[in-house]
């Protein structure tokens, strides 16, 4: 567990979204006060899973309005933080205008909050949620890995705005903050790079890409298979503990893979055939390759047969030893992360039984 100091106040963005909730617990159950900038600090039904959080802990929130491509929004935020958390950037994969929607976003929105860090004089830290997508663009990369494992050392060379758009938000965005940290001396820099995040949301209704992938697989859209897209999973419980040691922890530096398990979409799937299977349409078996090729641009406008080519039956490969060593991270199982996941979609409606 990692100490937490509670002197200062503590900044963190994107405070409503599906990882950040799970950061604001940990700090506000640790006793912090956490600066919340939202776009609308007057809509309180968003914001009321973090106010009954604060209700039942020894720490506080306190909401700021602020918007992620609006210069100098986050400057009163700030103000007396030490340590700023950057979560807030856009997930998903089908977007009309990639440059608007993700760039733009992810790019700005990072140097403004990392420009108001340099005007803030309290602040010593900013921990930046990045992603295992600023490390490789697809599973095909991995081959071109130190030893066919992603590592720290390895940067995403092939995503751009007509491929993987997404992929290529989070590396431009990444490589953006070390530019800005390393013209400077006052605060660190500590990035994450999670890869594919699970797990219950604290808000009872999620929008995270995550859900969406879970919402195929329970609804009936891959009932007669799911492609064996290899990718890496990290419960967001874990996820959060990372961060709150990559905050806190002293010798914390640098960029770290968050990533708890190496697996695919089908097992990912597998995993919920005990306990859902004969409930819901999940998929039992392996889509091949070549019918999830030819698919690919009928099923979402995100999805292309490149895609397809580069990322179905190769495995997912990454390093995920310096998170351990030095963040002291501990990964849940991937069978828990998900069951608590789907019987959470459940609860709230999201399925029709089979």
């Amino acid at each position: 567990m990692t100490d937490i100091d509670t002197a200062a106040p503590v900044l963190v963005t994107g405070a409503t979204g599906y990882v950040a909730g799970w950061i604001v617990k940990g700090l506000l159950e640790a006793g912090c006060t956490v600066h919340a900038p939202v776009r609308d600090p007057g809509n309180a039904a968003k914001l009321q899973h973090l106010s009954d959080i604060a209700a039942n802990a020894p720490g506080e929130i306190r909401y700021f309005k602020a918007d992620l491509l609006e210069d100098g929004s986050y400057d009163e935020a700030m103000q007396g933080c030490a340590v700023v958390f950057h979560t807030a950037s856009p997930f998903t994969v089908d977007v009309k205008d990639p440059q608007k929607e993700l760039i733009d976003p992810a790019v700005k929105g990072t140097r403004n909050v990392l420009e108001a860090a340099n005007r803030t004089d309290s602040v010593k830290r900013v921990v930046l949620t990045s992603s295992c997508a600023a490390i490789y663009g697809d599973n095909a990369d991995i081959a071109n890995a130190p030893n066919g494992r992603l590592d720290e050392s390895v940067w995403n060379t092939s995503s751009s705005i007509a491929h993987n758009p997404y992929f290529y938000s989070k590396t431009l965005a990444e490589r953006e903050a070390w530019k800005i940290a390393e013209a400077q001396d006052r605060w660190r820099l500590v990035v994450i790079n999670p890869s594919l995040v699970i797990g219950p949301a604290l808000q009872a209704r999620p929008t995270s890409e995550s859900f969406n992938i879970l919402r195929q697989m329970g609804g009936g859209a891959l009932k007669s298979g799911a492609p064996r897209w290899g990718m890496g999973t990290v419960d967001v419980r874990d996820l959060a503990d990372a961060h709150l040691a990559a905050g806190f922890r002293p010798d914390a530096n640098g960029r770290n893979i968050i990533s708890g398990h190496e697996t695919d979409m089908l097992a990912i799937a597998l995993t919920l055939q005990d306990r859902y299977g004969r409930d819901y349409p999940l998929p039992k078996r392996a889509a091949p390759k070549w019918l999830a090729w030819l698919m690919a641009p009928m099923l979402s406008d995100g999805l292309t047969r490149k895609a397809v080519a580069n990322n179905v039956d190769i495995p997912w490969r990454a390093d995920n030893s310096k998170g351990k060593r030095e963040l002291g991270v501990t990964y849940r199982p991937l069978k828990t992360s998900m069951e608590e996941m789907f019987q959470q979609m459940i609860d709230a409606g999201q399925f029709e039984k089979a």
